[in-house]
């Protein structure tokens, strides 16, 4: 499967996608368009074994809920990623049987070297 889920209106996202050149074999999934459903998200968790590998911690309702102050175990953090789509770290990628989650320079590399990567 080659699938990217991220946000359309996210400009980070949209430089990843750019930068990493996405060939159009990939689907896109605009997370704020077509939410995240249990398929996905168990797909996913599939590739981490954890959902909070997959939690944006540094999403704003993550403040406002106050959620540090919580003790969140793995089904806390399933039920806020499958409430929100603002709490799936972005962009998530998945090339075959790779998975590259978020947008730090080192994990956006690896993803654009692994895609484009000649067979």
């Amino acid at each position: 499967m080659k699938k990217i889920y991220y946000l359309s209106t996210c400009n980070t996202c949209k430089r990843i996608i750019q930068e990493i050149n996405l060939p159009q074999s990939f689907k896109k999934q605009d997370i704020k368009k077509e939410s995240i459903t249990l398929d996905d998200l168990t797909k996913l968790y599939g590739f981490t074994g954890s959902y909070e590998a997959l939690f944006n911690k540094r999403a704003r309702l993550y403040k406002e809920q106050l959620l540090k102050n919580n003790i969140l175990q793995e089904e806390d953090y399933k039920k806020l990623l499958l409430d929100h789509y603002t709490f799936l770290k972005r962009p998530v990628i998945i090339n075959d049987d790779e998975i590259f989650i978020g947008n730090s320079k080192k994990i956006v590399e690896f993803a654009k070297i692994a895609i484009n990567k000649k067979p």
